[in-house]
């Protein structure tokens, strides 16, 4: 399939310089390479980079997702591109790898969805079912700024809290007692609500 520019947005980003620079660098980490594989790789982006980025966008319908990504593929393909085979037309492999990187994206952005979810209601201490569970971005990143602030064993504690963890199953990780992984959790928790109040992100 050929992606056109048609109904994405009408300025291709600039993500050359981006790729250039990480190439550079590649290179200069192979150096025994000759100049042939500087100029597959030149050719393979110059080529390639549009039809990948326009994939991408029609998949994310973001167009700074899609740059991110269009960076990702194109260093992985550099690094892949010794083991290419040539089964498969280029642009064939390079969608493959765009489809992957995609897929990781999504995954991960899942993975924080449930994480940021998890940890407001903990702070909150309020249900799925509740119209007072925190729910606004900034809030909630203000939360994992908050505990990203903390010893590693608090926030392990938290964290794995907020995984469904008991305190024995807690305490057996950290090699802690139960009964400091309890107090551990409370004061971390605490904290973190005294701080949010006192700064208007919660209301008592």
């Amino acid at each position: 399939m050929h992606y056109t520019e048609d109904s994405y947005p009408k300025k291709f980003p600039n993500t050359c310089n981006k790729i250039s620079i990480s190439i550079t660098h590649y290179m200069e980490a192979r150096k025994e390479e000759k100049g042939e594989t500087k100029m597959k790789i030149d050719y393979l982006y110059q080529e390639y980079k549009k039809d990948v980025f326009y994939f991408l966008y029609h998949l994310s319908q973001n167009k700074d997702v899609s740059e991110d990504l269009t960076s990702e593929v194109f260093l992985q393909a550099i690094k892949s591109l010794p083991t290419f085979k040539g089964d498969s037309t280029i642009k064939t492999w390079l969608f493959g790898i765009a489809r992957r990187k995609w897929l990781e994206f999504v995954r991960k952005e899942q993975r924080e969805k449930n994480l940021n979810e998890k940890l407001s209601l903990y702070i909150s201490e309020k249900d799925y079912f509740c119209d007072d569970a925190i729910s606004d971005k900034q809030t909630i990143d203000k939360i994992l700024e908050l505990l990203n602030m903390e010893a590693e064993k608090s926030r392990r504690v938290v964290l794995m809290r907020v995984e469904g963890f008991s305190f024995y199953e807690i305490a057996k990780e950290l090699s802690i007692s139960e009964s400091s992984a309890r107090v551990i959790d409370f004061r971390t928790k605490k904290k973190i609500k005294q701080i949010l109040v006192k700064e208007g992100y919660l209301y008592e």
